[in-house]
């Protein structure tokens, strides 16, 4: 039995910490700074092994006191990007394995230096995109005697668009917004460099559907510095509706709102309705030399909604909770195996998909446990009491 604190009780936070518990193996501490957000997700899930407290993990001493205390393995950041250095000190500080979702690059080098000469696992990065999309694409990098072009597409969606922008907000706003207005990291013609975001765009089809897909700043993670002396074109994309691109630019460089995220945010919250009926879209190619020959290989799936502790959750909620998951049981599971800053392409994806909690990656999914359950009213919900 592990102890595990999760930290923020938002749309991630609430299925990792279900998982967890309902796994059996781990007790979790699931924290969050707003008075009753972990206990009404606590309530909802009814596991004794999920315990709420109310904790502003951004005050580094508060943070400290809670450890100290209730002496955690691990720690699971699931808060906003900007909070996750100050979490990552204290873990290096306490001694605690570091896992975290952060697509912003700044931070990422920041806990890469904080794992300096540690003997505890600090694992960023650990979600879809950067995340998954690493370990898949990675997978099919081993096929190659050399590269040529790595291309990861990765697009979270509502099932039914029906706004100007054709999007639903699945995940964190602030994420989103930092993934669009940041430089973006990429290999052109052998050497490692900064791309604009929302530029690159490009179409691309999927099981006879059209997409576009545009430069996003995060999404490469450390697989251009892994393999930056070995590939000669890599990048990252989000995949998105035909038309959303053009409206995002719109509202950030020609209503200028990339220098207003507070107000852009504001913008997109009140406009954009949030849904549970999505679905994720990975797609990873990669050319190159086999065997004398040049070739391609494609890493492409579909996860739609699914199920989990008797309530529905959202297809970026489970692949972005079962990626960490994963990846926790994963380390903990084999102690010693791991130490200091671990990249996600130093997981293999057999590993992940062979997973209790990377299970849910797997292929064959439809959209028609989401439509059946919404149709009769049965989603269940995320963050009340059972039956509520």
């Amino acid at each position: 039995m592990h102890d595990v604190l999760v930290l923020g009780a938002g749309k991630i936070g609430a299925l990792i910490s279900g998982l967890l518990a309902e796994s059996g193996d781990y007790r979790v501490q699931l924290a969050d700074s707003k008075p009753g957000v972990a206990t009404a997700v606590c309530n909802a899930h009814g596991f004794e092994q999920l315990q709420a407290f109310e904790l502003d993990a951004s005050d580094q001493d508060i943070l400290t006191k809670h450890v100290r205390k209730h002496k955690p393995a691990a720690v699971i950041s699931s808060l906003p990007y900007f909070c996750n250095v100050g979490v990552a000190q204290v873990a290096r500080n306490e001694g605690l394995h570091y896992f975290d979702l952060t697509e912003d690059v700044a931070v990422t080098e920041s806990v890469r230096k904080l794992a300096a000469g540690a003997s505890h696992v600090f694992a960023p990065q650990c979600g879809l995109a950067p995340g998954f999309i690493s370990i898949a694409a990675n997978e099919l990098i081993q096929h190659f005697d050399s590269l040529t072009s790595v291309k990861l597409r990765v697009g979270a969606l509502p099932q039914h668009p029906n706004n100007v922008l054709k999007y639903s907000l699945t995940w964190s706003t602030d994420g989103v917004i930092n993934e669009y207005g940041n430089m973006c990291q990429s290999i052109v013609n052998g050497q490692e460099v900064d791309v604009m975001p929302l530029e690159g765009l490009e179409g691309i089809e999927i099981d006879g559907e059209r997409y576009e897909a545009f430069n996003t700043s995060g999404g490469l993670g450390s697989l251009a510095e892994t393999y930056g002396d070995r590939v000669v074109n890599m990048n990252y994309k989000t995949i998105r509706y035909r038309g959303h691109c053009e409206q995002m630019r719109l509202l950030m460089n020609g209503l200028k709102l990339n220098h207003d995220r507070g107000t852009l945010k504001k913008i997109l919250e009140s406009s954009i309705p949030q849904t549970l009926q999505d679905v994720v879209i990975i797609y990873a190619a990669v050319t190159g030399d086999q065997d004398g020959e040049f070739r391609e290989e494609n890493y492409v799936n579909k996860i739609y909604p699914q199920v989990v502790a008797g309530r529905l959750w959202s297809a970026i909620q489970i692949t972005t909770a079962a990626g960490i998951c994963s990846v926790l049981d994963i380390v903990l599971s084999n102690p010693g195996q791991y130490h200091g800053f671990v990249a996600q392409e130093q997981f293999k994806l057999s590993d992940i998909l062979e997973n209790r909690f990377g299970r849910f990656y797997a292929h064959g999914g439809t959209n028609l446990t989401s439509a059946e359950l919404v149709a009769r009213g049965e989603t269940g919900h995320q963050r009340a009491g059972k039956g509520a």
